[in-house]
């Protein structure tokens, strides 16, 4: 039966039906939801593991133990686990192993624009690359087939677009997998010196298989304008296009649809359906990597232009232009379309010189929303004493990187995952005594046990005299409340191995371990003085479970006394979503207030309370 269903849904259905029976993840948008849906199967035991490394290791023992294995991440997670994958690319596997990530063009949820591409040549695995989510599920399917064909890790990337967009798929069976038995190989296994440079004319050949096999399976496909005209009997008429660089509007060329020739993949071959339908030819590609070389020129012959339309990095772009096509043939690609940001419909349209439709166009101007920490987050206290201690904050990645917004604008940098604790460690004995005593990092309870445990294990090893926060909200939060390693739960919410963070700082040598709470302002800013005068490493646990969990029960909103309020205005210095200044007073929004008493305490008069 068809259904609409959502990228990564079908993404999970597609590990389903293919015989997936372990996987080991990180959450990280847009890529959380395919092992959250995968979890529903009890035929596929999931987890979440405590970063991507780890994760993919995972899953590399599943398939060598004989098990279809699967691992997902976002882009920036695959930096983590590129070490293992590079090695992995030489061992091979036993049973499929699919390796997921999600790119995030225009970065919605990300800290930068990474092409995923660029692994996947560079560690020299196959990778497939779905356009919709019928795609999404069979490419998962198909990816195991091609592991264990080629003796292969498959890298399965996913967009943003893709991920969290629905489409009509058609489920199908489970198919039921042999186990693989295990056989003792060192040679293939055992990645010594000695044997990895054996094993590396093997990727190479694999390769090479890979793309023989991508020319004739059916994963890359050519569309023309005269086969469906065999197939509608409808008559296509040649078409005049004008060809502009999507942002400046700039002529680039004219030329004919039936000259012309589009190579695209993922969302972008979306949107050249979209605006020139069936009358220009295209080449779909379905493996990114490796890209058919010979599948290439044979499109290309008789062609008077080749456009390459893909987001981010220019990669079929410059391959294309690496095949010494025919001199007459003009090539596109980034001189039509943007090298940054995501793709759209009526961005393809002025790339192609077409009128965009009236109701299609978006020419309101639309209020801006900036994103804010929640009413009643608990990192908001601790936040607010850090901007007016005016310390200098290494920040990290989580909700609370939101702290970097004013008015609290309480963090200075922002680097990638586990950064803080490590780059403050460098600022400290870099600067001496003279940043020590006014500087500090924060990290979420999810990150430090994701990458921030080795930062703290430095400090206390290099002993730099840093004050170092983990903001402890039981949860990880910024992917949609996913379990970790210190809540106690595993991915299903069952009891599980709980990591003490007091007890663990202090076995790594940090020997002042205190803990607060955030929704008491004089603590944390007391906390903090404290610690930054002493002359050694020092943990500071900011420690309130996040205020949307559903166990937290709010307490009852806070009213305003007006006759109270001064509209002094020191109650909006938080930041705080639910409080709002109306005819000079302060106002509560009682849809939104948790009665997390912050705000209270910012109020000299007492006109805030129950």
């Amino acid at each position: 039966m068809k259904q609409l269903m959502l990228g990564n849904a079908a993404a999970a259905r597609g590990l389903f039906e293919g015989g997936c029976e372990f996987i080991s993840s990180y959450p990280g948008t847009p890529s959380t939801e395919i092992t959250e849906e995968a979890a529903r199967f009890k035929e596929i035991y999931c987890e979440w593991a405590p970063n991507e490394k780890v994760a993919l290791e995972s899953a590399f023992g599943a398939c060598l133990a004989g098990r279809r294995a699967f691992c997902g991440m976002k882009h920036v997670g695959l930096n983590v686990a590129a070490d293992p994958l590079y090695t992995m690319s030489y061992t091979g596997v036993n049973a499929g192993l699919v390796i997921g990530v999600a790119d995030d063009p225009a970065m919605h949820s990300s800290q930068n624009e990474q092409d995923s591409r660029h692994h996947a040549i560079a560690s020299k695995v196959p990778m497939l690359e779905p356009a919709d989510a019928d795609e999404a599920r069979e490419f998962a399917k198909l990816a195991f087939e091609i592991s264990e064909k080629f003796d292969t890790p498959v890298l399965y990337k996913m967009c943003t677009r893709i991920a969290h967009s629905q489409s009509i798929t058609e489920p199908a069976e489970r198919v039921a997998v042999e186990h693989k038995p295990y056989a003792k190989d060192i040679t293939k296994y055992v990645m010594a010196p000695a044997n990895a440079i054996k094993r590396h004319p093997f990727v190479e050949q694999r390769m090479k298989d890979l793309e023989k096999w991508s020319e004739t399976s059916g994963v890359n496909r050519i569309e023309t304008a005269s086969a469906v005209i065999d197939k509608s009997s409808a008559v296509i008429e040649p078409v005049e296009i004008t060809l502009k660089n999507a942002i400046s509007n700039e002529v680039v060329s004219t030329s004919s649809t039936t000259t012309t020739g589009i190579i695209t993949s993922s969302t972008s071959y979306q949107y050249v359906k979209e605006v020139l339908g069936d009358s220009v030819n295209i080449l779909k590609l379905g493996m990114v990597n490796p890209l058919p070389a010979n599948m290439i020129r044979k499109f290309a012959q008789g062609l008077e232009k080749l456009i390459i339309v893909e987001e981010l990095d220019p990669v079929i772009e410059t391959f294309v232009r690496g095949l010494g096509l025919p001199s007459n043939i003009e090539i596109h690609g980034k001189d039509m379309f943007p090298i940054c940001g995501e793709f759209s419909q009526n961005l393809v349209a002025a790339a192609f010189g077409k009128e965009v439709q009236q109701g299609k166009k978006l020419d309101a101007a639309i209020p801006v929303r900036p994103p804010i920490m929640c009413a009643g987050c608990p990192h908001r206290g601790m936040f607010y004493a850090l901007n007016k201690l005016k310390v200098t904050v290494f920040g990290d990645i989580g909700c609370y990187t939101l702290g970097s917004v004013a008015p609290l604008s309480a963090m200075d940098v922002t680097l990638c995952m586990g950064a803080s604790f490590s780059g403050l460690h460098g600022w400290n004995k870099a600067g001496g005594a003279e940043n020590e005593k006014k500087s500090v990092a924060v990290i979420g309870d999810s990150t430090f046990m994701h990458s921030g445990m080795t930062g703290l294990a430095s400090i206390a090893y290099n002993q730099s005299n840093s004050t170092v926060i983990v903001l402890d909200n039981s949860i990880t939060g910024m992917t949609g409340h996913q379990q970790n390693p210190t809540t106690g739960k595993n991915l299903y919410g069952e009891p599980a191995g709980r990591v003490d963070l007091e007890a663990l700082a202090r076995a790594m040598g940090i020997n002042r371990v205190r803990v607060v709470d955030p929704y008491n302002i004089a603590d944390c800013e007391a906390a903090v003085k404290e610690e930054l005068e002493v002359e050694e490493p020092s943990l500071i646990i900011s420690r309130r479970p996040c205020a949307l969990l559903k166990e937290v029960k709010p307490l009852p909103p806070l009213k305003v006394d007006t006759e109270k309020c001064k509209g002094c205005k020191m109650c909006m210095k938080i930041g705080c979503p639910a409080i709002a200044m109306k005819d000079g007073k302060a106002k509560v929004d009682v849809t939104l207030c948790v009665g997390c008493g912050v705000c209270s305490q910012m109020c000299k008069f007492g006109a805030l309370g129950e």
